[in-house]
């Protein structure tokens, strides 16, 4: 027996030299059975032999890989958030329950332990403890070694330089031990009873202070597990006393394990009300008469199941009902009052392995209404082998589906790592490609149902964020144009597609037509909508800041052109003499107006041009090809003032006057100019027409003062026109 023992040590220590031990050598090698840790096989870690502690059934170990140096980064790095200690152990419990369960099916019946499998968590403030047990498959002493002693590695000091540099596998932290050492975030000292479930095995304490070493000793002076497990004892920092709250617990629990397989039980105080007899009420009662009662609080502290709630998400879709799915979404998002839209349930197999249940909110969430990115909205969840990671992974799914809420869960992913490591990861681009295409056959659903007030609510909604996906998201942009919605100048009250637009064509147009403009209205009273219209086309109107953004990003659909109709050099006309010859005429003919309003109006407008599309307007401002329009004027100057600056955008204000030769103003202007050139009417009256066509093309009036001193003096001549020559002379010689 002596020379196996010895056979033992040899064998470990000839591997490599990890971590030294003190004390009798391990009785025999076995396979690696974790605590909760990844499921992969492991061979024990590399042993040396040291000097001979007179204790008879304790070891002491002493780490060689620079401790110290790996559990900072654990504590400083990989874990922002202490809250995630409690994550990572339950998870780990959970495994080993699982363990257990699958090792039970092949252990001989007599040798089952028939123990249910369960977690229980109990927080003792008075000795400052944390104690977390479950009933899992236990850890003999070659596997505390083995299990708990991974973090002494002297690869892990590679491992956390690769994880530097971004070149280390972040699948194989998991290897590490990282899980287990998250305990010591909150704790300065932790201790492991546990009792492996093979034939014989005694009942062991692990204990360490995360300094050189740890200790393994026989534990027959605590309470004795039931059947086989592990129990964790937690020595919580004066500065986490707030984890010896059984109600912070609880709050750890629902957020992080309340879908873990195996029963989660907190150890907590509940009030009750009883009914009991009231003895002072009851003192003159008569015979026969009944008794009078009240009711008394009940405090109970007892073991409370936390995790009652099952994962739908895990099911086969056709087993879920219709309802089920809604009181999921209720429950899981807080959203009481709220029912989904729409949600869609599946399953991705082949290189990434994870399930997902995607919902549509039937209304705007209260958070997206302040701002539609609020970074505190939680849309997503994430969750590997049913345990909650996280809900702040931006790469999970884009900012423009902030709205849409589900959860994904996935094996592929590793657990005992933190969201900045996870995010380096492969498997998330491919979940993200597959959650967004799932999310836009949803719209796609919609948009095709029947009763078409589903989709005007859904774009009431959320179509702010299709806008912005056009935008950012170029893979996706194809798909997102059909679904997006405009009012036009044929539509009124409802919206209309690109799609329907094309339909609703007369024949010869070219192009799809769009404005812009501070409402309906404003968009609506722009002159050049009146080239479109007397033509019979149709105009979109994009009213938002945000509308023209989407629109710009839109270049085409289905090989018709995306014009915007206040630029300049919008071609309507037909390719034929005709009318060439009229526009020189025109030309020719009103150049004296032309050149009259290019002087005056130097530095308000690049030139004045003729067009023979303008119908009931004198005159209309047009931006150039390249120009930005006034509502993006607008807010761009409002941006530079919130910036510090003075809002000038400089030449960009400058856009092109068309004048119509046909309008009753623009002739007058005409007379005008070649009678009085230069007088001050002529000039007011050709400021006033531009500043009138100013404000129907959605730009502001530069000087309000000098506008409202040439609308008063046309007033003023008007009145004197209109009043008989002897009341003039009265008044004046009044």
């Amino acid at each position: 027996m002596k020379f196996t023992n010895a056979l033992s040590v040899l064998l470990l220590a000839a591997s490599a030299n990890g971590f030294s031990i003190t004390g009798p050598a391990c009785a025999s090698t076995s396979r690696s059975l974790s605590f909760g840790m990844q499921k992969r096989s492991h061979a024990l870690s590399p042993l040396k032999m040291s000097e001979t502690v007179e204790k008879k059934d304790e070891q002491t170990f002493e780490f060689q890989a620079e401790v110290g140096r790996v559990m900072d980064i654990i504590i400083n790095s990989l874990y922002s958030d202490k809250d995630i200690f409690l994550r990572e152990l339950v998870s780990n419990a959970a495994d080993a329950c699982d363990k257990k369960r699958f090792l039970s099916v092949t252990a001989d019946a007599s040798e089952n332990d028939v123990t249910p499998p369960q977690i229980r968590i109990k927080a003792d403030p008075e000795n400052q403890l944390v104690i977390i047990e479950d009933s899992g498959v236990g850890m003999t002493r070659d596997e505390l070694i083995n299990n708990l002693g991974r973090i002494a590695q002297s690869g892990t000091k590679n491992f956390v330089e690769a994880l530097g540099e971004g070149n280390a596998d972040v699948n194989l932290i998991g290897q590490f031990g990282v899980g287990f050492y998250s305990a010591y975030l909150v704790a300065n000292k932790v201790e492991v009873i546990t009792k492996s479930m093979q034939a014989g095995s005694p009942q062991l304490r692990w204990e360490s202070d995360s300094g050189s070493s740890f200790t393994i000793s026989e534990a027959d002076d605590v309470e004795p597990l039931e059947g086989s497990g592990t129990r964790l004892i937690l020595h919580i920092k004066d500065e986490a006393m707030q984890y010896l709250e059984a109600s912070k617990l609880e709050e750890l629990l629902n957020r992080y394990s309340e879908f873990i397989e195996f029963p989660i039980k907190l150890f907590k105080e509940s009030t009750e009300y009883e009914k009991v007899p009231d003895e002072e009420a009851n003192k003159d009662l008569e015979e026969g008469e009944e008794p009078k009662m009240k009711t008394i609080p009940v405090t109970k502290a007892e073991y409370a199941e936390m995790n009652t709630q099952k994962p739908i998400w895990l099911r086969a879709p056709k087993e879920v009902e219709e309802d089920e799915y809604k009181e999921f979404y209720k429950s899981a998002f807080k959203a009481s009052y709220d029912e989904p839209q729409k949600w869609t349930h599946f399953r991705l197999e082949g290189q990434v392995d994870f399930k997902a249940l995607l919902y549509i909110p039937g209304m705007l969430p209260f958070e997206l209404s302040k701002d539609m990115f609020d970074e505190n909205a939680r849309n997503i969840r994430l969750y590997v082998k049913r345990v909650f990671i996280n809900d702040k992974f931006e790469e999970i799914m884009p900012r423009w589906l902030k709205f849409v809420r589900g959860v994904v869960d996935s094996d592929d992913l590793p657990l005992n790592v933190s969201r900045e490591i996870l995010q380096k990861s492969k498997v998330l681009s491919i979940i993200n490609k597959r959650l967004v295409r799932k999310s836009i056959d949803m719209f796609y659903d919609i948009a095709e149902d029947e009763d078409e007030s589903k989709y005007v609510m859904f774009w009431n909604n959320f179509g702010k964020y299709l806008k912005v996906g056009v935008i950012e998201d170029d893979k996706n942009k194809k798909d997102l144009i059909p679904l997006l919605r405009f009012f036009s100048s044929k539509s009124g009250e409802e919206y209309t597609s690109f799609s329907q637009y094309i339909e609703g064509m007369p024949e010869g147009q070219k192009s799809i037509y769009y404005v812009t403009g501070e409402g309906k209205k404003n968009a609506m009273i722009q002159p050049v909508v009146e080239k479109l219209t007397s033509r019979g086309y149709e105009v979109l109107l994009m009213t938002e800041p945000l509308d023209e953004i989407t629109i710009e990003a839109i270049n085409e659909y289905k090989d018709f052109k995306v014009l915007d109709a206040t630029k300049e050099g919008l071609d309507l006309e037909d390719d034929n003499e005709e009318k060439k010859k009229e526009k020189e005429e025109l030309n020719e003919k009103y150049a004296d107006i032309l050149e009259f309003l290019e002087v005056e109006l130097k530095g308000k407008v690049q030139k004045v041009v003729v067009s023979t599309l303008l119908t009931d307007s004198p005159a209309a401002l047009v931006q150039g090809a390249y120009g930005v329009s006034p509502t993006m004027q607008r807010y761009m100057k409002a941006q530079s003032v919130a910036s510090g600056g003075d809002g000038n955008l400089g030449a960009m204000n400058q856009a092109v006057l068309e004048i119509n030769p046909k309008h009753p103003i623009v002739q007058d202007l005409d007379v005008m100019i070649k009678n009085s050139k230069s007088s001050d009417e002529t000039r007011n009256f050709a400021m006033l027409m531009y500043d009138v066509a100013s404000m129907t093309s959605g730009y502001e009036v530069s000087d309000n003062g000098e506008f409202a001193q040439r609308v008063m003096s046309l007033m003023t001549s008007k009145a004197k026109q209109d009043i008989p020559e002897e009341d003039t002379v009265a008044v004046d010689e009044k």
